[in-house]
């Protein structure tokens, strides 16, 4: 169960936004319009999860201000079409206090795996890229407790459009360059499979250990430069090929995998990127597969942003999520 007031204090100041009164309103439907605070009896519906952190980050030796994201992308997001039919909760955020990153990943977890065992598609704002681990966590100990009940564990496949692997050694902590590291380490003391694809790397940002261990951990992936819109049909074929050999899929976006000039406002910018007319496509053949249980965004810097244009973006993506 969650907070009574799920971390919210202005939770009509954060979703407010335009009303189109002269059309209809079937047609005419904004998400502000519609979401409501998770309750326990909340039917089965979109599911927004804060992640207040940047400890990660910190770690990481990177831009702090990630932690201020996740209302402030609520408010991008407010104005989105959606459906008047079509449930959407608010289950508030989750706070990454000052260096307790190890528990702000369980109690995000334990958001998830309840959100996931509502039958809701959870969506977290993040945060530092730290927020993977959390997220994947969730995932994993909700198909955990189906197993318990007799059914078996399903094949989980992570696709993550980041211009980093994130696969760094956690020898001095978790940071929001190791989670990919912590989940392999975690399949394989499970005895899982460790499936990972990641799109968009780039090889200005990762060094060649990095490199050395996705192809020991046999992660899929592909670089920024082979992403142009010509090789698009390549890079979806790549993405499809993975998978179809999952049976669920984690969606995890870190908006710096788009080129700086789109995306300024990220605790990393990226010199080259992967422009959206690559990564739309690629988020649709995600979605597409009916597949995806579980998505997130990370590294929203709003401390670097112009204009609010990395927030509108980031709204741009979730909506290609989950319309």
């Amino acid at each position: 169960m969650f907070d009574p007031d799920y971390s919210l204090e202005n939770f009509s100041d954060l979703w407010s936004g335009r009303i189109d009164s002269e059309e209809e309103a079937r047609l005419a439907t904004r998400l502000h319009q519609v979401i409501a605070p998770l309750r326990p009896d909340a039917g089965a519906g979109l599911a927004l999860i804060g992640f207040c952190s940047d400890e990660g980050v910190r770690r990481n030796k990177g831009r702090v201000g990630a932690s201020l994201a996740p209302n402030l992308l609520r408010r991008a997001l407010a104005n989105m079409p959606w459906a008047p039919g079509r449930a959407a909760w608010d289950a508030g955020n989750v706070f990454c206090e000052a260096q307790q990153l190890e528990s702000a990943h369980q109690a995000l977890a334990e958001r998830v795996q309840h959100c996931l065992g509502a039958g809701h598609f959870p969506v977290v704002l993040g945060g530092g890229h730290e927020v993977a681990y959390g997220s994947w966590l969730g995932l994993a100990q909700h198909c955990e407790s189906r197993a318990r009940e007799g059914r078996a564990v399903p094949r989980i496949g992570i696709i993550n459009f980041d211009a980093h692997f994130d696969l760094r050694l956690d020898s001095n902590g978790a940071s929001s360059g190791t989670p990919f590291y912590q989940i392999a380490q975690q399949c394989a003391a499970k005895g899982w499979v460790f499936r990972y694809c990641c799109i968009g790397v780039s090889e200005m940002s990762n060094t060649a250990a990095l490199f050395g261990r996705a192809d020991n951990l046999n992660v899929s992936y592909r670089k920024d430069s082979d992403l142009g819109l010509n090789q698009l049909d390549e890079a979806r074929t790549q993405l499809e090929r993975f998978m179809d050999d999952c049976d669920v899929l984690y969606l995890t976006i870190d908006l710096d995998v788009l080129p700086a000039s789109v995306a300024p406002g990220v605790s990393a910018p990226a010199p080259r990127g992967v422009g959206l007319d690559v990564l739309e496509p690629l988020i649709e053949s995600v979605r597409q597969t009916g597949k995806l249980k579980l998505a997130d965004v990370a590294e929203y810097n709003p401390t670097f942003d112009i204009d609010n244009w990395t927030a509108r973006i980031a709204a741009r993506l979730i909506h290609c999520i989950v319309k």
